[in-house]
């Protein structure tokens, strides 16, 4: 035992710079995650005159727009350093942390939103997950558990505080600019300072690794791949399922008769479990590779649908965010880790923009669809029963999906 406890503590030791800057890109992102951004819903909807359904429909066509944009930001990652990319992503999130706040008019306030998806939760994950998905090889997966976290974190932290604040101050606004100062004055220099000096994964590193690295794929080749598509039909549920109810929360609060601040208590515990499971998840992938664990991912979040769709009382809400922890923890470590045993890493910066531009597309049409069904007096539990199916179907598809690629990396 205490040979494991030193083994991890040496890496962390050893690592340190390089799992920093990529927790501190995954926290940074919730400026752009739907959670935040659904924190202020209700009074961005008051101040425009919007309902649900027209609110969903604005965040689809901004989020929407944002994915169209990332798999051509995200080449960039192929082009150059990702510290320099870091350089002009911080700001111009920063950027749309201000704007949200002084939109004088729908078109404004659409581009604001476009602009913290694309750099908050498109391009700040994008960095985070290519980088150490090139930096370890042997170790992959604890990496990717480490950095995980700090998405989690952020929404552990982040919603009580924006509550308190607001409460505080009267205004939603004063968080959108406290954020956008921490962006520019702590954020920025610090992420750069670690990542400027590049981690070079050692070839014994290669050797001792029972999670495989793929050929190195072009991103043509990857579109032209029927396997792509069976992983994504199942891997964009998570943010599909997650973005609805974050998105949601103040309809789901008033639904079920919740208090604001009982729904925000219940991040900490997703956080937790995201933080535990992803632990558990990393140190699975390192020892068996991240494409065995596909057939089981989806199995937490199936339940966690069915906890929205039949529990009432309040601690339902704690169950949903426990369970979605799990699936949370399991999916971001593993997704972050995928990726280079199916299609390399040579392009791996342009093939995960492609993902993440899908994964930025399912938190679009999410909103976008639950609100009109809502409009249409289909209720958000209801909808969910369908989520919790979908899981179940997409779980057979990531199987056979599984058996494809690893069938493929035996023949001659």
């Amino acid at each position: 035992m205490s040979g494991f406890f030193d083994s991890n503590l040496r890496f962390l030791r050893d690592n340190a710079r390089w799992l920093a800057a990529g927790f501190l890109l995954t926290l940074f992102s919730s400026f752009g995650q739907t959670f935040f951004i659904g924190l202020s819903g209700n009074e961005i909807r008051a101040s425009f005159g919007l309902s649900g359904g027209a609110f969903g429909a604005l965040y689809m066509l901004a989020t929407l727009a944002s994915a169209s944009t990332l798999p051509f930001l995200g080449r960039t990652l192929d082009l150059m350093p990702g510290w320099k990319v870091v350089r002009f992503t911080i700001p111009l999130l920063a950027l749309a942390c201000i704007g949200i706040t002084l939109a004088p008019n729908l078109v404004v306030l659409t581009l604001a939103i476009y602009m913290l998806r694309l750099f908050g939760q498109g391009m700040m994950t994008e960095i985070a997950f290519t980088e150490i998905g090139r930096w370890f090889i042997a170790s992959r997966g604890k990496a990717m558990s480490l950095i995980v976290p700090g998405q989690p974190f952020g929404s552990a932290v982040l919603p009580v505080i924006v509550v308190l604040v607001d409460q505080a101050s009267g205004t939603w606004q004063l968080a959108w600019w406290l954020s956008a100062g921490l962006l520019v004055g702590i954020a920025l220099p610090l992420v750069v300072t670690l990542m400027k000096v590049e981690r070079v994964p050692l070839a014994a590193e290669a050797q001792s690794s029972t999670a495989s690295t793929a050929r190195d794929w072009t991103r043509a080749e990857v579109i032209r791949d029927p396997v792509f598509y069976m992983l994504l039909a199942g891997l964009l549920a998570p943010p599909f399922i997650a973005t609805v109810i974050f998105f949601h929360q103040g309809y789901l609060t008033e639904l079920r008769g919740y208090s604001d601040l009982a729904f925000a208590a219940a991040f900490p515990v997703m956080s937790v479990a995201t933080v535990g499971f992803g632990f558990v998840c990393g140190g699975l992938i390192d020892r068996f590779g991240a494409l065995r664990l596909l057939p089981f991912v989806l199995i937490p979040l199936a339940l966690a649908s069915l906890s929205v769709a039949a529990v009432t009382p309040v601690w339902g809400v704690y169950a949903f965010m426990a369970l979605l922890g799990v699936s949370n923890g399991f999916t971001g470590t593993l997704m972050g880790a995928l990726w280079p045993e199916v299609y390399g890493v040579k392009n791996l910066g342009g093939i995960r923009a492609l993902v993440v531009a899908a994964m930025v597309l399912s938190t679009a049409v999410g909103p976008g669809i639950t609100g009109v069904l809502i409009d249409m007096g289909v209720d958000l539990p209801t909808q969910m029963f369908g989520m919790a199916t979908w899981c179940v179907i997409a779980a057979a598809v990531l199987t056979l999906a599984s058996w494809r690629v690893r069938a493929r990396e035996v023949r001659p």
